[in-house]
């Protein structure tokens, strides 16, 4: 199995275990041993799993402002957290490939391989509610036949792009490719950086 399809499949199980409850209060019960890039691939679709409905939610026009703004600030969290653990899985990714000794012709790549992870955790999401949506029982037909053709296109995209993170980690693995990681650097939710934050502290 490759890398790929054993995170695909991470991803998978961590959506469809979401999805029993489909409460975003719902408790995280990961499968897999802290520490492991299993368990770090779990705990990255739980989040975004979560974070999906957040945006659906907070979409509603009939939401209380209130309500929206802890929501947003919620989403705001969730989004640090997401960009923390993908920094989490390159660390992950710059260990094991540490010791490979990188050819003359070697070139960087645009994204590193935990940001493409990224990528195809959201996938997992789209075509699993995408799935949904194109098996509703209530849509007229031209809703569902707009969503298997776009159902389609995702599955498409699934298959390249993870061919695209296996030949990534092939080419570091053979030092043809090599990575960099640079921190995302968020200021707004820094104090130090958010001038509404330090001046508001004044």
């Amino acid at each position: 199995m490759t890398f790929a399809r054993k995170s695909y499949d991470i991803f998978e199980e961590a959506t469809r275990a979401y999805h029993v409850t489909d409460h975003v209060d719902a408790a995280l019960s990961n499968p897999y041993t802290p520490g492991s890039i299993e368990h770090d691939l779990y705990l990255k679709n739980w989040i975004d799993a979560v974070q999906w409905h957040l945006e659906d939610i907070i979409r509603n026009p009939s939401i209380e402002p209130v309500e929206a703004l802890k929501i947003k600030r919620r989403i705001d969290g969730s989004n640090q957290d997401r960009t923390d653990l993908v920094e989490r899985l390159d660390a992950y990714f710059l260990q094991q490939f540490q010791s490979v000794l990188i050819q003359d012709q070697a070139v960087i790549n645009t994204e590193s391989p935990a940001w493409a992870l990224d990528r195809l955790s959201i996938l997992v999401l789209k075509i699993w509610h995408m799935d949904a949506e194109a098996n509703r029982k209530d849509a007229n037909p031209e809703h569902i036949e707009k969503c298997q053709s776009k159902l389609a296109v995702l599955l498409e995209q699934r298959s390249d792009l993870m061919l695209a993170i296996d030949q990534l980690l092939t080419d570091m693995e053979q030092g043809l490719k090599y990575m960099k990681v640079y921190k995302q650097m968020k200021m707004y939710n820094d104090p130090a950086l958010n001038p509404v934050l330090y001046q508001k502290a004044k």
